[in-house]
């Protein structure tokens, strides 16, 4: 199977390209100067030179909070060049995968989020991955689109690699408490989107496509995580850091992230066979490899 995948520098797309040298999939990682998506003019003639038998769609505009400033950047990479490729891939009749967002939901149902909810934003990123969503289901039917959150790995910068470092400089952490989720490792998002993309390549049924949501198994506060990831690195390092709770109101960032982004992963289960691993497994895993360059 050979994968095209653009926005070759995050972290979902590193841990594919690491994901993918240990099976027979070619991947081939996408950005500029190969591709400009905010200014793409002959994107099937490109994508038709590399003959993938999938697109994988990662490039994002995700400083949640420039965003609110910069709404019409990132709505040029969140949704404009998602159409773009939705276009490009529907001439050339082959699926894309399309990653999306939590924060494509408001917050506010108490229960974690199934593909069948009602969506609602609250931020200019938000809008603007929901926009993405639409752009590719219209374009392309042969679609995934993949929600996940809270994405961390040992690669770029993530919230885990933040609290590492800042529980090395501090005594004590403030971190938001009134914001709940599923931590998700993006290694456990490329293994995911592996075998998603040699089921839609394999298997017609149109059941395949759609919405999924791709999270990692359980929930937590992002202080509950900070907890997590302290207590686990205390166990290598010897070193002790309290994490002290805040609210969101008192971290006073310029967008509003939903306090709810629970999401139901169901869906993946019942039709591709698979759930992720728990957040707390994984995530060990990440600290564990970072300060001692072992994950087992």
């Amino acid at each position: 199977m050979r994968i095209v995948i653009t926005g070759k520098e995050g972290q979902v797309a590193t841990a594919l390209k690491t994901a993918a040298s240990w099976t027979s999939t070619e991947v081939l990682a996408l950005g500029r100067p190969e591709i400009d998506l905010e200014k793409a003019t002959n994107l099937t003639e490109q994508l038709a030179a590399l003959s993938p038998d999938i697109v994988i769609s990662l490039a994002a505009y995700t400083n949640v909070d420039k965003a609110e400033t910069d709404s019409d950047r990132a709505f040029a990479v969140n949704r404009d060049a998602a159409h773009a490729l939705g276009e490009a891939t529907a001439n050339l009749n082959i699926p894309i995968i399309h990653m999306s967002t939590d924060y494509v939901f408001d917050g506010l149902k108490p229960q974690p989020y199934d593909e069948s909810d009602p969506t609602g934003p609250i931020s200019v990123y938000g809008r603007s991955k929901l926009a993405g969503e639409l752009a590719v289901a219209n374009t392309n039917p042969n679609h995934a689109i993949l929600r996940t959150a809270w994405i961390y790995s040992p690669y770029g910068k993530n919230f885990l690699k933040t609290i590492l470092r800042v529980s090395r400089e501090k005594d004590e952490l403030r971190v938001v408490s009134d914001q709940v989720g599923c931590p998700t490792s993006a290694d456990d998002i490329a293994g995911a989107i592996l075998q998603i993309a040699e089921r839609l390549r394999s298997d017609p049924s149109p059941r395949l496509r759609g919405i999924f949501h791709v999270a990692g198994a359980g929930e937590c506060s992002w202080a509950g995580l900070a907890t997590h990831i302290v207590s686990t690195a205390e166990e290598i390092t010897g070193r002790t850091t309290k994490v002290n709770e805040i609210t969101s109101r008192e971290l006073n960032l310029p967008a509003n992230r939903p306090s709810n982004s629970r999401l139901d992963c169901s869906k993946l289960l019942n039709l591709y066979g698979f759930r992720l691993p728990d957040w707390k497994r994984s995530s060990r895993k990440v600290v564990l490899k970072l300060l001692t360059g072992n994950d087992r």
